[in-house]
């Protein structure tokens, strides 16, 4: 099975890149193909003929989208429109990534894929729009939609400088001598790139005997914290001691407006018998545990 990774350098990407572990993996990165460009992209994707595309590209700075909100809708809804439409012209099935950011947060219970968006930021309108794009363009075809939620991987995100929230708190705590203050109003479900990344190899694997489970997913860790309390545990795991405060999102002050509730519920893996994610807390010890195997460090 060929397969195109799109993203293969970012945090989800690289471990897409070593679980897939295919002869036959064409790992692309950013410098290879900006997916806001159409006719590069039904250029790039034709001249390899896969049997499935992986997009894991996006724009993915929350805050930055408020302040470049043409170059959010580039990458999250016209370029997941673009790769989407190469996958139709070569028959390729295309894997999508969204967000829990696509919703308002008013539910205040798991979000459901049956679910109705109601996105409040630049950002989440763009993943709706790519969203959008992904079910319209492939209606008839074979695609996964995957939202997930609050992602870490040793990779670190590319649009954060190669950060995540566990390593913003372990830089935090080797460099601020004060208080270390989080957001403890907004919950959701704390995601380990290397679990995400084992379930869509699954996905992709199943897909040739099982074709009915193509559509939208949910897929994230289980359980549910807010940022104060993964941070708590963070500092907890790593042996680190620390003066944790707890604030809320408005005297935080960030430009975009978050939901206060995101936590996502694998509703579709569950009804499969496939919902066998850890819960948020053991993958952050297994993230913890390769990060010292590799000897990560960005302090």
């Amino acid at each position: 099975m060929r397969i195109i990774l799109i993203g293969a350098d970012g945090q989800l990407g690289s471990d897409l890149a070593k679980v897939i572990a295919s002869r036959e993996l064409i790992s692309l990165t950013e410098g290879d193909l900006d997916i806001a460009n159409r006719d590069l992209t039904l250029k790039v994707i034709k001249k390899h003929s896969p049997d499935v595309v992986i997009n894991t590209a996006a724009y993915n700075d929350v805050d930055g989208c408020e302040d470049n909100e043409v170059r959010s809708f580039e990458v999250n809804s016209l370029g997941a429109k673009n790769v989407a439409l190469a996958c139709k012209d070569c028959g390729a099935a295309m894997v999508h990534f969204s967000t829990d950011y696509i919703f308002d947060g008013k539910k205040r219970e798991p979000y459901l894929e049956s679910d109705t968006p109601n996105p409040l930021s630049t950002y989440g309108f763009s993943k709706r729009a790519g969203e959008f794009y992904v079910q319209t363009v492939l209606a008839s075809e074979r695609y996964f939609l995957i939202r997930t939620s609050g992602l870490f991987g040793i990779a670190g995100c590319k649009g954060k400088g190669r950060n995540n929230f566990v390593e913003a708190m372990l830089n935090l705590a080797e460099k601020k001598k004060g208080e270390i203050k989080v957001i403890n109003d907004q919950i959701l479900s704390p995601t380990y790139t290397v679990d995400l990344a084992r379930k869509v190899k699954e996905l992709i694997s199943a897909d040739q005997e099982e074709p009915g489970k193509y559509g939208l997913y949910h897929i994230s860790n289980n359980g549910q914290c807010s940022w104060f309390e993964f941070a708590r545990k963070i500092f907890e795991l790593s042996g680190r001691k620390v003066n944790l405060k707890p604030i809320t999102t408005e005297e935080f002050g960030a430009r975009a407006e978050r939901p206060k509730y995101s936590v996502l519920r694998n509703y579709r893996l569950g009804e499969q018998g496939n919902d066998d994610l850890r819960p948020w807390s053991e993958a952050l010890e297994a993230y913890l545990e390769e990060r010292n195997e590799e000897g990560v460090s960005r302090v």
